[in-house]
């Protein structure tokens, strides 16, 4: 009886709704075909996202998309190394295909007051001011074509959080170290590294 009950009760129970949602997410052509999906549970919100690349005043990249996404995946803000720096702005929603529109082009920020050390080859002793919401430095090592490259820069303090989730790390096999305070993330040496792959590698697995 007392199991008749108990799976009465599970059965009565009110399902927990989960919402539908647009999702495009560009493959290497860098175009998608916009379709709806069921996100898999209730934790999921609807969320769109955008990350720029700039090289200097150029933009080099700009990466769009639009899926079912966790709360801690949705962040906004941007890693600056001085040579690249990457944008990311993401919108999260909560009702039904709410993430219909894209996400606005961010718009670029003024120093801060902060500063951070960059590398520029192997040597790591120039500077790169800070920007916007970049209020930690950060060191990274990412193993690129067998080799390991480490870059240093300003990030803020939402993309340490994210990058620091094995996890999303991963991917790229970043190892991420964020610290906050001027000129903290060392001026030591680094390996050699191809600046232009790493910037928008370790952003868009943030995402994803």
């Amino acid at each position: 009886m007392h199991l008749f009950t108990l799976v009465l009760g599970i059965w009565l129970l009110p399902k927990v709704d989960t919402l539908t949602c647009y999702e495009c997410v560009p493959g290497l052509s860098g175009s998608c075909t916009e379709t709806t999906k069921q996100c898999p549970t209730g934790d999921y919100q609807c969320g769109a996202i955008r990350v720029l690349t700039y090289a200097g005043i150029s933009q080099i990249s700009d990466y769009q998309a639009k899926k079912c996404t966790l709360a801690q995946e949705c962040i906004t803000g941007s890693v600056n190394y001085g040579v690249v720096k990457t944008m990311l702005t993401s919108k999260c929603c909560n009702s039904d295909r709410c993430n219909s529109q894209p996400v606005p082009d961010a718009s670029q920020s003024t120093p801060n007051g902060k500063k951070c050390f960059t590398c520029e080859g192997e040597t790591c002793t120039k500077t790169v001011n800070c920007e916007g919401t970049e209020d930690h430095c950060i060191k990274t090592t990412v193993a690129v074509g067998g080799n390991k490259l480490t870059v240093k820069g300003c990030v803020s303090k939402t993309i340490c959080t994210a990058a620091s989730n094995p996890q999303l790390a991963a991917y790229v096999g970043a190892e991420v170290s964020c610290c906050q305070g001027n000129l903290c993330n060392s001026a030591s040496s680094a390996s050699a590294g191809l600046l232009l792959l790493v910037g928008p590698l370790i952003s868009l697995v943030l995402f994803f």
